[in-house]
């Protein structure tokens, strides 16, 4: 089986809302094996039954790729929720496989398996399926989220709070996006006090604290040696042994009386710490209350881990009995951590009368460990109603007094439903990132949403969300992104942006390059500093990755024509209106569309009911415009050279166009349009309308700003328009502006990509043909086509276009081109440099001769 390409869509793509694994196979090359899908049934027979269907009659793998790869995922425990394969309608046999998944290096590492596992069945040979899953297993659990953090990440879901995952292995995780971001590891929050886990982890520093803020708990002391440790059990009595900084309940012996009891326990402490804590043994049960912010969110009653007789068994059978149930894992990766049979099981044992071969009578239990934590296989029962208010004040001021926002407080007393100072207990530890397993998952009791509560604690009741508005369509992205931008920072917010120039964040550039697709997206999202997101999100971004997003606040569609097609397995104009339509379908608020694109109206019906619909137009006759208006709905239209907003009946007049630099005073109607957009985009987020005006008017569209965006300069006399323009749309609305700037002549000197595919560069040749008087062509980004091919196809175009050869000329090198194009021109003219990558070729161009020219532009750009 040959896979062309794979890539990991990490958020919602084309084919789901959900990450997905894509992989691009060539179906033509596809083994073919005869009974290949009941060969694989026979392997996998645990596959759902539409799976089973699908494979019942299959014989090639390219078709029994999707099926095998979901079920290798759910047998690592990992499951994908979405799958689909999509034969492409081009020919060319290829078959585009989207596998959903839960865990991305699962669903990687299962696509590699299915590969191995078909050729080893096209060479009939035998395959380890056993070895394979239980590799994708440990890399699923590897990679796994912890419970508590997953319950945490849960929680924020629900709430509708986005998440981020930070780090690869380490859970590290930013709920919410920008400035109302928050982090989140286990349960340890960006709030929790680096000293307060300090002095948590110091257990006689805080029974010292706790102790002057009134809370109870036992008498004990620190010390280094094993006559110190026996001095104290001695005048203590019963004592409980423990590391000074411990956790987990690792090194801990409880009920220590004589003094060779002291001195193993002492020496089982050291092996997780120098100094040890020798207290009070407080007789009575174990009880973990759980504080978040200023509440009691949940209390477990914890059992040491135990097993009951049956007569028959020994205690190592009946541990390892109970290890094998499926709650139980390794660590915290389960619901229950296994029992371990070790020292201190045995030593527990004894002190019952018992040994590890003991055989129980019925129904007698007896405990493995003389401490609760689940950490070490222990069990918890919820008594979260059971608290008494005074002891819920306790624990609340216990926390607090720490200096910890989310704190395990751990109690020893009778009866937990008795007030605390009623009876003999207190407060043994309290801990920073407490473990929420058992509060989630009780073995007995009502389960206590813990991730919740801690969700509730860093969020109050709100999402974490900043505005963000995404913009996507062929044409004017980014001055549509920068115009939206440029007016919320002027309303007074600090802005985060991506365009095909770079990254900015509040006005300064921090990453440079094309720069509209998932990674930096991330990269406004996790900012600290963004109150409100405008991100540029291009084609490319959406196919190679997905969105970065769950959901927008406002979508804005542009436009969509033809370009990029032919990649990507993105064929025709209404293959690539799906692309643009998953930013739409994101949008959570409103969407903002062009009532003059077909395909953009086309995307309405899919959004019907369940988010706002604005639309905009150049013309305020326009049918569907009217109509939206007419059935109540917002819209932004020109209409005697102003921008109007209207919302049902009220219509009211912004700003003229004419007012605004990035239309060159009016001329440049898909500035016009690009400005319609966003202020259709500003009023869906909520701004005023003269927050709209002031941002529209000073926006300037000017090389330091916008660059490769209709930038104009003087080069002696001859208007100069230095313009990405690099299809058809854009080079046809690009004459027309340049058209009326000026009553002589046009002169274009263009280019295009050589990625796109040759009619579509046929058709930018004619488009230039009907646009300009006269034609310069070069050559800029061949991409894959030898020299002059690019050229001779735009040429094509323009000769089919009936262009006179007199009048058109080709000239492979830029600068050359340009100086050629300036020497048609006279003062007065109009030269339009097209598909263009920098100001500098235009400085280079015309710097041997005007000189003091260049000087100036150079200036002027602030190159």
């Amino acid at each position: 089986m040959r896979i062309i390409e794979q890539r990991l869509l990490r958020g919602p793509n084309l084919y789901a809302a959900t990450p997905c694994l894509l992989a691009v196979v060539d179906g033509a090359g596809a083994e073919l094996l005869p009974g290949l899908g009941a060969r694989l049934l026979a392997l996998l027979p645990g596959m759902p039954p539409e799976a089973s269907a699908r494979l019942s009659d299959c014989n090639s793998t390219a078709d029994a790729l999707e099926p095998v790869v979901m079920e290798l995922q759910r047998l690592a425990g990992a499951p994908g929720t979405f799958s689909q394969s999509v034969i492409a309608p081009d020919g060319t046999a290829r078959v585009r496989v989207a596998c959903g998944y839960a865990t991305e290096q699962v669903a990687v590492a299962a696509l590699e398996t299915a590969r191995a596992l078909f050729a080893a069945l096209a060479r009939h040979e035998d395959f380890d399926l056993v070895a394979a899953v239980d590799s994708l297993h440990d890399i699923a659990q590897r990679h796994a989220i912890g419970t508590s953090t997953g319950a945490v990440i849960a929680a924020a879901h629900k709430r509708g709070i986005p998440s981020l995952r930070l780090t690869e292995h380490a859970n590290l995780f930013q709920l919410g996006w920008g400035s109302r971001q928050k982090r989140l590891q286990a349960t340890i929050t960006g709030a929790t006090n680096n000293i307060a886990v300090s002095i948590a982890s110091d257990k006689q520093l805080t029974k010292t604290l706790l102790d002057q803020a009134g809370c109870p708990v036992p008498a004990g002391d620190t010390v280094t040696s094993v006559a110190q440790a026996q001095r104290v059990a001695k005048r203590i009595g019963s004592v409980t042994i423990k590391p000074l900084d411990g956790n987990q309940g690792k090194g801990v012996t409880t009920a220590v009386s004589t003094p060779e009891e002291v001195e193993r326990a002492f020496a089982f402490a050291q092996n997780y710490g120098r100094h040890v804590i020798v207290e009070e043994f407080l007789r009575g049960r174990d009880y973990r209350v759980l504080v978040t912010g200023r509440k009691v969110a949940a209390a477990s009653w914890r059992r040491p881990p135990h097993v009951t007789g049956d007569g028959v068994s020994s205690v190592r059978a009946l541990v390892e009995a109970e290890n094998r149930n499926p709650a139980r894992g390794e660590g915290h990766t389960n619901i229950l951590t296994r029992i371990p049979l070790d020292e201190l099981a045995a030593d527990t044992l004894a002190k019952q009368g018992y040994t590890l071969d003991s055989v129980l009578p019925q129904g007698v239990s007896v405990d493995l460990r003389g401490n609760a934590n689940l950490s070490t296989g222990g069990t918890a029962e919820d008594v979260t109603d059971l608290l008494p208010e005074e002891t819920r004040d306790i624990c609340i001021r216990a926390a607090r007094t720490i200096g910890l926002d989310v704190a395990g407080i751990d109690i020893v007393c009778q009866d937990i439903a008795q007030p605390l100072r009623e009876q003999r207990g207190g407060i043994i530890e309290v801990n920073a990132a407490p473990g929420i397993r058992m509060h989630q998952y009780p073995s007995r009791g009502t389960p206590r949403d813990a991730g919740d509560a801690i969700a509730e604690a860093l969020f109050g009741q709100d999402d974490g969300r900043i505005p963000l508005v995404a913009v996507t369509g062929t044409n004017g992205k980014t001055t549509t992104t920068l115009l939206i931008e440029h007016a919320a920072r002027s309303a007074g917010l600090r802005t985060g942006c991506t365009t095909t120039e770079g990254v900015f964040i509040d006005g300064a550039q921090i990453a440079r390059g094309d720069c509209t697709g998932y990674r930096s997206a991330r990269a406004v999202l996790a900012s600290p500093e963004v109150e409100f997101a405008v991100l540029e999100t291009a084609r490319g971004g959406i196919l190679k990755r997905g969105l970065a997003y769950d959901m927008c606040d406002v979508a804005v569609v542009l436009n969509v024509s033809a370009d990029h097609l032919g990649l990507d397995g993105v064929d025709t104009i209404e293959e690539l209106a799906k692309v643009k339509a998953v930013v739409a379908g994101r949008a959570r608020r409103a969407v903002v569309l062009n009532a003059e694109d077909d395909h953009c109206v086309a995307m309405a019906g899919t959004l019907a009911g369940r988010v706002e619909v604005l639309y905009f137009a150049l013309d305020a006759e326009n049918p569907v415009l009217v109509r939206h208006l007419e059935q109540g709905g917002r819209a932004v239209y020109l209409q005697d050279n102003s921008i109007v907003l209207a919302n049902g009946a009220k219509h009211e007049a912004l700003l003229d166009v004419r007012s605004m630099p990035v239309t060159m005073k009016g001329a440049a109607r898909y500035n016009i349009a690009n400005s319609l957009a966003a202020a259709a985009a500003l009023s869906a987020c909520g701004f005023g309308n003269l927050e709209i005006i002031d941002g529209l008017r000073t926006f300037v569209s000017d090389w330091k700003h916008n660059p490769l965006r209709s930038n104009v300069f003087d080069v002696d006399g001859v208007t100069v328009i230095v313009d990405y323009a690099h299809n058809s749309a854009a080079y046809a609305a690009l004459a027309e502006t340049a058209r009326a700037l000026t009553p002589g002549r046009l002169v274009g000197v263009v280019a295009a990509p050589g990625d796109r595919r040759d009619d579509d560069l046929v058709d930018i040749g004619a488009t230039c043909a009907a646009g300009f008087d006269e034609l310069v062509v070069y050559e800029t980004e061949n991409r894959g086509r030898a020299a002059g091919e690019v050229a001779r196809l735009l040429v094509q175009g323009a000769q089919v276009g009936k262009f006179e050869q007199d009048h058109l000329q080709v000239e492979l090198d830029v600068h050359q081109a340009i100086r050629k194009g300036l020497a048609r021109c006279e003062a007065g003219d109009v030269l339009v440099f097209g598909c263009g990558s920098s100001i500098s070729e235009l400085l280079e161009a015309i710097r041997p001769t005007s000189p003091d020219t260049a000087q100036r532009i150079e200036a002027e750009a602030a190159v």
